[in-house]
């Protein structure tokens, strides 16, 4: 698929509007909202979709006032003039199906009506002619409006290069016939990794960022991206369960003018890298404010599903519709989306925090288990095995796995633990069962964060990778370790040089059963902390 193609499907979504039918009563009762470049309009009259032709009429005022548009608004004839930017002249008057503009007749499907005394013109045409970006959101009843629009690649805003020739991925393993996976996580929360603020409401500008970031992250030798698909209960992608992602706009809910998982997923797949789409399971948001949610976001939508833990708001695993909820989402992903891989991170329940799920623990506890840790470990087993068995159903060979916390638990707890010290462990913490997933073969791969050096005593990194190399053996689920260059040049044991991944990497080859690495993350690679970069790239490379 060429970027033609993209222009074309963004261009049709500045041009058009999706009314899929008629508002309800009660929605015409409440008012269709407008959001115009994130920013809430106030209206006296609310805009309204005529039926059978679908035509949504805005009032007048939106488009002098908010959008600097001269208008000129003729009672006596019942006809309006509207003079943009760059000087063209749109002309209607009610009742009329034609419209000029800068004398040149175009039909219309409704033209400017009058309702309770406010003149109000019909969306999709002045948009057009102004330039506007319009999406229509069906379950929330709101229009946003963006004025920044997809120049044409002849224009001075270009398209990012349609034939970008990054350097070729290496051989990972010559005549081994096996692919050695190189990957980096990308967060898109707190738009620490992409897209940047800046790019707020710019698909432009969002496309060449991502295109910039894979071509960094294949230049150092890697072949796969982990990106954060559902960072807080929303989505980087059009979902009929959860609002468009904060993080694309600045604003809940509203939609971009493309599909942003499609394109990333079509500009991975050129440079034969994989896409894997990363959820953070059961968080529902980073603080506990409610007011500036989407009102279709799981938290307004299911309060009783709900815990706030320490100021942050959690999807209450021990919920059974609530765990389908989340699978349910997901496999909207599975389904309408040709990804390599599922990817859960470690939010189950927080660690160290109280949780409060008494009243959970008491209505969904069929089996009767008098420990709530065994309890909380129940409910997520549940939920891997049920997620795993679904994504599997549609697709069975995508990769389905999990980045659970580096140590299981410690050997001074369980005597089959690691040899370390670790204050917090995935098993007694975050109520991960880890081994159990992949002696059951729920998963297709582990990922442990082992972000610790080779010489932090606490936990260090030979030993953790001896301890899940033996958890991995025979079962047939991959081992995948997780790195942390965001700790090169900290003050902790080991980060001093970049040399230390580079150790990490070749202590990996010991093992047949570890297949691959992903890095901690995107942008802290990109940084270059102490030459990380080069050093990768020597040494994929070599």
């Amino acid at each position: 698929m060429k970027w033609g193609k993209w222009t074309i499907g963004l261009l049709l979504v500045v041009i058009c509007m999706t009314a899929a039918a008629p508002i309800s009563q009660a929605a015409q009762k409440a008012g269709i909202r407008i959001i115009l470049n994130g920013k809430a309009i106030e209206s006296d009259v609310s805009p309204y979709i005529i039926p059978k032709v679908n035509v949504t009429m805005v009032p007048l005022r939106i488009i002098s006032e908010e959008l600097g548009a001269t208008v000129n608004w003729n009672a006596k004839e019942q006809s309006v003039t509207i003079q943009g930017s760059d000087n063209k002249a749109i002309s209607m008057t009610s009742g009329s199906t034609v419209a000029t503009v800068n004398g040149e007749s175009i039909k219309l499907d409704a033209s400017v009506q009058v309702k309770a005394g406010r003149a109000m013109v019909p969306l999709r045409f002045v948009s057009e002619q102004l330039g506007l970006t319009v999406n229509w959101n069906q379950v929330e009843q709101m229009i946003t409006l963006l004025t920044a629009v997809v120049e044409d690649p002849t224009g001075e805003t270009p398209l990012p290069d349609p034939d970008p020739n990054p350097l070729p991925n290496p051989d990972p393993n010559p005549g081994t016939g096996t692919k050695e996976l190189r990957g980096a996580w990308v967060s898109t929360v707190y738009n620490l990794d992409w897209p940047s603020q800046s790019s707020y409401q710019n698909a432009v500008k969002q496309m060449g960022e991502f295109v910039s970031l894979l071509d960094d992250l294949q230049g150092m030798g890697l072949n796969a991206v982990f990106v954060q698909v559902r960072p807080t209960g929303d989505a980087l992608y059009p979902s009929k369960l959860v609002p468009w992602s904060k993080y694309l706009s600045g604003v809940q809910g509203l939609a971009p003018t493309y599909d942003p998982l499609a394109f990333m997923i079509e500009e991975t797949h050129k440079r034969n890298m994989e896409f894997h789409a990363w959820f953070n399971p059961f968080r529902a948001n980073v603080d506990a404010k409610t007011e500036l949610l989407a009102e279709n976001h799981v938290v307004k939508q299911q309060p009783a599903w709900i815990v706030n833990a320490a100021g942050k708001l959690y999807i209450n695993p021990g919920i059974p519709a609530a765990r389908q909820h989340i699978i349910d989402t997901i496999m909207e992903v599975v389904n309408g989306y040709p990804i390599d891989g599922i990817h859960l991170d470690d939010y189950f329940y927080p660690s160290n925090v109280e949780f409060a799920d008494d009243a959970a623990f008491k209505s969904y506890n069929a089996g009767k288990l008098t420990s709530k840790a065994d309890w909380r470990r129940s409910n997520i087993n549940d939920f891997v095995r049920q997620l795993g068995e679904s994504i599997h159903a549609v697709k069975p060979q995508l990769k389905f796995g999990i980045s659970p916390f580096g140590v299981w638990r410690n050997k001074s707890v369980d005597k089959t633990g690691s040899d370390t010290n670790a204050g917090v462990t995935a098993y007694d913490n975050m109520y991960a069962d880890v081994r159990t997933w992949i002696q059951k073969g729920w998963i297709d791969y582990i990922n442990p964060q082992i972000y610790w050096s080779l010489s932090f005593n606490v936990a260090r990194y030979d030993k953790l990778v001896d301890w899940w190399v033996q958890e991995v053996k025979g079962t047939g689920v991959d081992l995948y370790i997780g790195h942390s260059p965001y700790k090169l040049g900290t003050k902790e044991a080991g980060w001093q040089s970049a040399q230390e991944i580079i150790n990490q990497l070749e202590y990996n080859k010991k093992y047949p059963e570890v297949k691959g690495d992903v890095f901690f993350s995107a942008k802290d690679l990109r940084k270059n902390p102490l030459g990380i970069m080069d050093a990768l790239r020597t040494y994929y490379f070599k």
